[in-house]
């Protein structure tokens, strides 16, 4: 059960992004499967059961990160990460798709809702639905707004076109999805009320997702590699 995080928690991965050599942290490793690793699966599961019991028709798995970078992808850098993520995303989706996610940060905790990585196509299909009832889109997106979280996404140097509207052309013009809120570690990070916390933000962000999963089992994308 998630009890909080520590001081020791930023602690660690401020030494490990210092030190991201093995020596290092194979004389670590206890400290790091005590201050980081064992609190955050613990958030990771409860988090899940929490979302699953307010949800009992989504059905979903949660996926979490390893500290272990791919030895494939160095390009130079130590062989640890120095931040950990879990996502909730949707039995549907195969690969990437729409999901919620948490990361663990030195010095700060993120959370929200994305559609990363998405495939040309689906993008389009994206746009589609929106032209297709632009009214139920800008509801949405109003809501997310009007609740304090923040759009990410790369824009495209060229627009796709336009509503008219800045806040559905925000939207419309990006190459992937992505709302988040940031918050410094400590404080709530630092209780057990976390999973909660979580839980609830998700929650505001339903209605978009459920929106962003209609645009994916829509388009074929993925699912036809």
């Amino acid at each position: 059960m998630f009890q909080g995080f520590s001081e020791k928690t930023g602690a660690f991965l401020w030494e490990l992004a210092f030190h991201n050599e093995r020596p290092w942290f194979l004389r670590h490793k206890q400290e790091f499967e005590d201050e980081v690793n064992a609190p955050f699966r613990a958030l990771a599961a409860d988090s899940f059961a929490l979302f699953s019991a307010k949800y009992p028709d989504f059905e979903g798995r949660v996926h979490i990160s390893r500290i272990y970078r791919d030895a494939r992808r160095l390009f130079g850098r130590g062989p640890y990460k120095d931040h950990l993520w879990f996502s909730i995303k949707p039995a549907q989706v195969l690969h990437e798709g729409p999901d919620f996610w948490f990361l663990l940060e030195p010095a700060q905790v993120s959370f929200g809702m994305g559609f990363f990585m998405p495939s040309p196509a689906q993008m389009e299909t994206f746009r589609r639905a929106v032209d297709a009832n632009p009214a139920r889109f800008r509801r949405l997106a109003a809501e997310v707004d009007r609740l304090g979280w923040h759009l990410d996404g790369e824009e495209y140097k060229r627009p796709k076109g336009s509503h008219d509207d800045p806040l559905i052309d925000a939207w419309y013009n990006r190459r992937w999805l992505g709302v988040e809120k940031r918050f410094d570690l400590g404080g709530d990070a630092f209780t057990a009320a976390l999973p909660g916390i979580l839980c609830d933000a998700w929650s505001e962000l339903m209605e978009m997702h459920r929106f962003l999963m209609e645009v994916y089992l829509a388009c074929p994308g993925e699912r036809e590699k």
